[in-house]
């Protein structure tokens, strides 16, 4: 009986706890189509988990990185690649115009932003980034790291020249640092090779921890930090206008090899209109309708085994946030 109960828990609490901060829905909620576009793989770190989120309303939502329910009782991590069966001779792979190199972009007490360059990268680097008067182009990778109790934490990345973010909450108590894990795309989705966002410009405002994003489609947009500690970090995402033509405005990108070796193994949604929450394994989910997805693990993996969940929440048609009342 003991048993049973545990495994149980183990399926519910995690998706409770990721949507503890889930408000109720608003009259102008918005359900997306969610669509799986995930194929399997034996090599670890292929991603071939692909869920996008398809409307051609949706202008504003949340997006949130929250550690799974089981770090509480994680002592031991572990994020060391895993190359078993991959063959990545295939792979496109350019040479970068200047030698690698670092940038600071912005310091102050709490943040500070830096930018990297590698000796290669899959895609031609031509995206710009900015903040104030600092102008770069060509980087590769940019980090935003904040200042904790004891020491600094990266918590966000971005790869300016395809698009993918990756996020993480501040560290639990019990563990120095949390791995990555499942990256997010924002922004009109296309396909070269893989899926991929096509930026012309990202400008950070330190003011406001945005960062206002311009694509090459002509479109802009912009990912704020909201809030994050040692539960969760809450991103908000905002178009200038929807993402049209059966195109993904957000998108999970993971990996999955099994139950025990993958960065996502389960996804849950809250369909319009139903009682509760339809949660299933990830690989076989067919799709559907929904206004909010959870996309986690509810057991360990070997594979970057504090890597947070993802949520996909708050979907509006409104690109202002609601006006909070004052307190009297």
């Amino acid at each position: 009986m003991m048993t049973l109960l545990s495994r149980l828990r183990s399926v519910i609490l995690p998706l409770a706890l990721a949507c503890a901060a889930c408000p109720a829905l608003a009259a102008g909620d918005v359900a997306v189509e969610v669509k799986n576009e995930s194929e399997p793989v034996l090599c670890a770190e292929k991603d071939n988990v692909t869920i996008k989120a398809i409307s051609p309303e949706v202008r504003r939502f949340q997006i949130e990185a929250a550690h799974p329910a089981y770090n509480a009782g994680l002592l031991r991590d572990n994020w060391d690649a895993d190359w078993t069966d991959c063959e990545m001779k295939g792979d496109p792979s350019f040479a970068a115009p200047v030698p690698p190199r670092r940038v600071t972009f912005y310091e102050s007490i709490d943040y500070w932003l830096v930018g990297y360059t590698f000796p290669t990268f899959w895609r031609p680097a031509d995206t710009t980034f900015r903040v104030g008067d600092r102008v770069e182009k060509g980087l590769h990778l940019v980090q935003l790291w904040k200042l904790g109790k004891d020491r600094s934490h990266e918590l966000l990345v971005v790869y300016p020249q395809d698009g993918y973010w990756r996020a993480r909450p501040m560290p639990p108590q019990q563990l120095a640092s949390s791995a990555y894990g499942s990256s997010f795309l924002f922004g009109p989705i296309e396909t070269d090779g893989r899926p991929v966002v096509n930026i012309k410009e990202i400008e950070f405002d330190p003011k406001t921890t945005t960062f206002k994003l311009s694509f090459k489609d002509g479109s802009s947009g912009s990912l704020k930090l909201d809030s994050v500690d040692e539960n969760r970090m809450v991103l908000d995402a905002v178009l200038d206008k929807p993402v049209t033509g059966g195109k993904g405005f957000v998108a999970l990108r993971s990996m999955y090899v099994t139950e025990f070796n993958n960065d996502v193994a389960r996804i849950a949604v809250r369909e319009p209109g139903a009682k509760g929450w339809r949660e299933e394994p990830l690989m076989p989910f067919t799709g559907g309708k929904a206004t909010d997805i959870w996309m986690g693990r509810t057991t360990h993996s070997r594979h970057n085994t504090s890597s947070p969940d993802m949520v996909f929440r708050n979907f509006s048609k409104d690109p202002n946030p609601p006006v909070k009342a004052e307190k009297k």
